[in-house]
């Protein structure tokens, strides 16, 4: 009966960042504590893991180099890569253990040899094409964390991810196919569970239905640590990376922030929308879905007890919880006086964001004019010269987003304006609450956000 009992208690998701899988040091420490979570739990846990830090960013530039005059440097950063990855497999893997290991290694470095010697030829990379590329680091990777948790002693097997999560075809940021993937986990990760071991996949990476590589764009090894979560009933999903948890602003900006111990869904979500890197937007998502808690630890302090996220928090004195910005953000301004009691305006102007896929992340509206930020600028030019046909249109480059977050926004109305008020000398392009009630956003020049960002902080955290 206790076997039983043991075989259907829900597991943890352990995802690992770059970071946390950078060098063969990183990975002993990763080591160390899926052995502690193993030990614990007997059963599990689902590791997920990121490509080596640095390595997709090569990869990808790799690939964009067809057809340049660094594409003569290819071969050689090929090698180089496949000498870091040799390196760490002969490290955590030694002796005759490493020897298959290695040539799984060298097969997939030769065929990205062969895909990039194919793309100088063609002198151009198709979004699949580049998807094939960047999910090499990725599943390399996790061939070498599946072997060395064996070599230390653990259950670990390596699972395909491309076997256990299913996407459209939309190359580069692909959407997973959530009943899909939920089945394809049930048949690839799940068996592995019950049957004692831990399963290893790579983060970022799916397939189509058809059996063709796709990844989730940027960031999207979290969002794969948590379908992971969702598809097999995790009770937890645990994001391991390099700093502590949540914290009250960018470390990069305000020396000294503090750790946000527990927040909501609804908060961590507008958070990573609008800045904070610890977490990926669609993270949350499946966690949402299925009311799984996320947690963010911190590799190098694995005693530590980081931030948990989950539906109902206990609650907190401040108003605020966190700050989050944004850089190299784009302010398009639309103006037409014949918007003034002009119906369908404004449809039309969002219906060309839409038709040129770009997310819009704040709107404030006047009478005769919208505001807009975005910061994905690929199709830019296309925008406004559609929008032109119809508008007045202006573009600032070089702004920053700067949010405050908290729940208790919804319930305590002066914050909002105690919030506002703390830019009396910083001139500001746009402000925006949200519906909900739930942030408050500043657009404003990138060489202000500093400033803006610890006079906010000091106003509320002190």
């Amino acid at each position: 009966m206790r076997e039983s009992a043991q075989s259907l208690m829900p597991v943890v998701v352990q995802k690992f960042g770059g970071t946390s899988v950078a060098d063969p040091e990183a990975i002993g420490r990763l080591i160390a504590i899926v052995r502690t979570a193993h030990a614990r739990d007997g059963r599990g846990p689902a590791v997920v893991v990121s490509a080596m830090s640095g390595v997709t960013d090569e990869l990808l530039a790799i690939a964009r180099s067809a057809g340049t005059p660094d594409a003569g440097t290819a071969s050689s950063r090929v090698d180089a890569l496949r000498n870091r990855h040799r390196r760490a497999a002969e490290v955590l893997v030694p002796g005759a253990a490493s020897v298959p290991l290695i040539a799984q290694i060298d097969t997939q470095f030769d065929e990205l040899d062969a895909v990039v010697r194919a793309l100088d030829v063609l002198r151009e990379a198709s979004p699949r094409t580049l998807d094939v590329v960047a999910a090499m680091g990725e599943l390399i990777s996790s061939r070498i964390v599946a072997a060395a948790l064996a070599a230390a002693g653990l259950p670990g097997e390596w699972v395909d991810a491309r076997r256990a999560v299913v996407t459209n075809d939309d190359f580069t940021r692909a959407t997973p196919l959530i009943a899909e993937t939920d089945a394809a986990m049930a048949t690839a990760v799940t068996p592995l569970l019950d049957a004692g071991r831990v399963p290893v996949l790579g983060g970022f990476v799916g397939a189509t239905r058809d059996g063709l590589t796709t990844t989730l764009g940027r960031g999207g090894s979290d969002y794969s640590g948590a379908l992971v979560g969702a598809g097999i009933g995790a009770r937890e999903i645990q994001i391991w990376t390099d700093v502590d948890g949540m914290l009250t602003a960018d470390p990069r900006i305000v020396e000294s922030p503090r750790l946000v111990p527990h927040l909501s869904f609804a908060e961590a979500a507008e958070l990573a929308y609008f800045g904070a890197k610890v977490l990926h937007p669609s993270t949350i998502l499946p966690a949402v879905e299925r009311n799984i808690p996320v947690r963010i630890l911190n590799s190098r302090k694995a005693d530590g007890t980081g931030t948990l996220i989950t539906a109902d928090p206990p609650p907190d004195p401040s108003p605020i919880t966190a700050l989050a910005a944004k850089r190299d953000v784009t302010v398009i301004d639309i103006t037409s006086s014949r918007m003034l009691m002009a119906y369908g305006f404004l449809s039309r102007v969002f219906a060309v964001f839409e038709q040129h896929r770009t997310a819009v992340d704040v709107v404030t509206t006047s009478e005769v004019s919208v505001s807009v930020t975005i910061d994905d600028r690929r199709h830019l030019d296309a925008i406004v010269a559609a929008l032109s046909g119809f508008s007045e249109v202006s573009v600032m480059r070089g702004m920053a987003l700067l949010c405050a977050v908290g729940d208790r926004l919804r319930t305590e109305p002066a914050m909002a304006a105690r919030a506002v008020g703390v830019f009396e000398e910083v001139p500001l392009q746009m402000i925006s609450q949200a519906a909900s009630s739930r942030n408050i956003t500043v657009i404003l020049r990138q060489e202000d956000l500093p400033h803006a960002m610890h006079r906010l902080h000091e106003e509320f955290f002190g």
